[in-house]
């Protein structure tokens, strides 16, 4: 019993501290320090990593875990992007900032509300949705692209309107993107462009600086646009061939 007990406390930890991460990048946002706010968030994405998988190594996700992991992604990668983005950019634009900048916290509070509803497997192939700690890295690393001594250059400006909202609608959409691969021997065999592609965007980020990792996010974003595309526009082909046989 303690056995089991110890398990399951493990990845609540790394929940409640990505949690602890999201609040702490509202108060960041809240003083002006918009660079280091970004980077808790992205840290709140690796603790919420951490958190899955922990979980699958030690074989102990549980409903309980998937209710508080959805309570943390709501604060992390919610609230915290959000509050973030107002901050930096759309305060200044009064009420229809607040309304615009709070888009990504209602669709990804939306979004998990869904996939808790649809859950089946804790252990998932892909997601229904571009994922909320996806959609909030791609937010937080606009800021790397953007900010200079604490401020968001004007040219920057024009580009998180569109951005915002293309990530809120995804986040709603259906479109499958795949999960991360596992951590594994068996992992690396079934996915080794995958980990090959993370490896590759570490290098680039190490080398060429932490703005990188907006560039490997939004290819993340199209291709699973592109191939969802493609599926659709090859689907009805195949349906002709069968009913041709």
């Amino acid at each position: 019993m303690k056995n089991q007990a110890y398990r399951r406390f493990i990845p609540n930890f790394f929940t409640l501290l990505s949690m602890f991460m999201g609040f702490y990048s509202l108060i960041l946002s809240a003083n002006g320090r918009f660079r280091d706010a970004a980077w808790v968030i992205i840290i709140a994405a690796i603790l919420d990593a951490l958190d899955g998988l922990s979980a699958r190594l030690l074989k102990s996700g549980s409903e309980f875990g998937v209710e508080l992991d959805s309570l943390a992604d709501v604060i992390s990668f919610g609230a915290a992007p959000s509050f973030l983005i107002y901050h930096a950019v759309f305060e200044k634009f009064g009420i229809w900032g607040i309304i615009f900048s709070s888009t990504m916290l209602l669709a990804g509070g939306f979004r998990l509300a869904r996939f808790n509803f649809e859950i089946t497997d804790y252990d998932k192939k892909s997601f229904s949705g571009l994922p909320i700690p996806s959609s909030a890295i791609t937010l937080a690393s606009f800021i790397f692209l953007s900010e200079n001594a604490g401020l968001i250059r004007e040219e920057y400006t024009i580009w998180s309107f569109p951005l915002v909202l293309i990530l809120s609608l995804l986040m709603i959409s259906r479109i499958k993107y795949e999960t991360l691969p596992k951590f594994s021997v068996e992992g690396v065999k079934d996915k080794p462009f995958h980990f090959l592609f993370l490896l590759a965007g570490l290098v680039t980020t190490i080398f060429l600086g932490a703005g990188m990792i907006f560039y490997f996010f939004i290819f993340v974003i199209l291709f699973g646009i592109f191939r969802e595309m493609y599926y659709k526009l090859s689907a009805p082909h195949s349906k002709s061939e069968l009913s041709e046989r």
